[in-house]
């Protein structure tokens, strides 16, 4: 099967696997090279998958709510964020790392809105001089 999975801006896996494992609104499953086409409302939470021909054996994405769709031998993964890593604790590194820049991202997010609203607020009191 051919893995891909694709987030806004970028696809971060496009490769041969032999099994995908994940979990969706109603549960984990598991989908291999004969399954038949399934679709499936991902929940935040660990995508597995074992690609073709390696030793490496599982590797892990931690993904956000996303859409999975398996049709023939393609497996399209549709989120908004993930984070990938071979091993569960190099994964959870990324993860803390990037909640850590979303962090850092929504504070000065709000800050540049709190800059806005207090602008809007002067504005309003001169025009209303």
């Amino acid at each position: 099967m051919r893995l891909k999975v694709i987030l806004p801006v970028r696809v971060l896996v496009d490769r041969q696997v032999v099994k995908v494992t994940g979990e969706a609104e109603n549960g984990s499953f598991c989908l291999l090279p004969r399954h038949v086409d399934f679709a499936a409302a991902l929940v935040p939470g660990l995508l597995a998958y074992v690609p073709e021909g390696e030793e490496a054996g599982e590797q892990f994405l931690a993904v956000d709510e996303g859409v999975l769709i398996k049709c023939g031998d393609e497996v399209l993964v549709s989120t908004r964020n993930a984070v990938g890593g071979a091993a569960l604790g190099e994964l959870e590194r990324g993860v803390r790392q990037r909640f850590e820049e979303l962090d850092e991202y929504e504070k000065q997010a709000r800050t540049a809105l709190a800059q806005l609203e207090s602008q809007f607020v002067v504005r309003f009191v001169e025009l209303g001089e």
